[in-house]
């Protein structure tokens, strides 16, 4: 969106990147402003809670950090996320829409919206189309040949194709995540070698959102990796199995909280108790298992637990998936890898 060059109200010569008329402070994209409220409004009187966060994002970029708008915007956007993890409306509706009105159109009343546990049958009916739809994007799809190529030469065709979808599912994973909480992001990009990333062109509004974010990617890569497994059971053919194995072995890898990795965005949400209950749920999983792998994790979970900044409200969620994970991933690392023919 072009930025106006002067303020309309006082005529004032306004820089590209100002949202706020340094003379007047006057919003510079106040009519864009009122645009996006009544988008949001609407969304929110017809239930999609999704529309209704990604007009609320949307405005927030177009607001001044240290504007009141902003802050209301904020703990609109807060509200509205908890409602799509499943929370009440009541949360959403506290404030209600006089004060929003006061920061730039105002919201309405926001109904309930419980979101239900999911099973096989709807996730495939309802999220194939999703994973279809990433296919049609040029860059994810050059990017992934690209990939597949290079794993090719190294280990054959078949295990290269199941390596770069296992991969694939899990990013599509992030950005289903991203699309529920209004997010925009840009589509996968495969790096061979590395695997795959999304740039982010929001950011999510809190350790909670972040978590939820972060988590998918690795809930995906599972349902992939146990999708595989069957294949396995199913027909025999080692290939099914060595995919199985992978994806066990590098959503696990993904769970180690440091630096950007799935694992770290969970434990932001963790409260310091939470934590060390995590490790020990690790620390388990490396007895019944002895995967390795899992030593690194227990590590950095262990001075992510010990000198990391936590946060004082639980996220009981977060806690049972990220252990959920641990735990599921863990037992497939155990599967023998056969030897595949290239």
């Amino acid at each position: 969106m072009a930025a106006p060059a002067l303020c309309v109200q006082c005529g004032t010569q306004l820089a590209p990147t100002l949202l706020a008329c340094p003379s007047c402070q006057r919003l510079v994209y106040s009519e864009e402003l009122k645009r996006l409220a009544t988008t949001a409004e609407q969304a929110a009187h017809a239930g999609d809670w999704t529309a209704a966060l990604g007009g609320w994002r949307q405005a927030l970029d177009l607001l001044p950090p240290d504007s009141s708008q902003h802050q209301i915007i904020s703990a609109r956007i807060a509200e509205l996320s908890r409602v799509v993890d499943g929370g009440s409306s009541a949360d959403a509706t506290r404030h209600g829409s006089s004060k929003l009105a006061k920061g730039t159109a105002g919201a309405s009343v926001v109904g309930a919206l419980l979101l239900k546990f999911k099973f096989a049958l709807v996730f495939v009916l309802t999220k194939a189309k999703l994973l279809l739809l990433g296919l049609t994007k040029g860059g994810t799809l050059f990017s992934m040949l690209l990939s597949a190529g290079a794993y090719w030469t190294m280990w054959g065709w078949k295990f290269a194709v199941g390596v770069v979808l296992s991969i694939y599912v899990h990013e599509m994973g992030h950005v289903q995540a991203l699309q529920r909480y209004g997010i925009k992001a840009t589509a996968p990009m495969f790096i061979p070698g590395i695997g795959a990333v999304i740039r982010l062109k929001q950011y999510p509004a809190n350790p909670r959102e972040d978590a939820r974010v972060g988590l998918a990617g690795p809930l995906w890569g599972l349902g992939a990796a146990l999708a595989a497994y069957a294949a396995y059971l199913a027909t025999g053919l080692g290939v099914w199995g060595a995919i199985a194995h992978f994806g066990g072995w590098v959503n696990l890898f993904n769970l180690t909280p440091v630096w950007q990795l799935d694992g770290a965005r969970g434990f932001r949400a963790l409260t310091q108790a939470q934590r060390w209950g995590a490790v020990a749920v690790i620390a388990l999983a490396w007895v019944v298992t002895k995967e390795g792998l899992l030593l690194l994790v227990l590590v950095a979970a262990a001075a992510a637990a010990g000198w990391g900044r936590a946060p004082q409200e639980r996220d009981q969620p977060a806690l049972l998936q990220y252990g959920f994970l641990v735990g599921v991933l863990s037992l497939l690392t155990r599967i023998g890898v056969p030897t595949v023919p290239r």
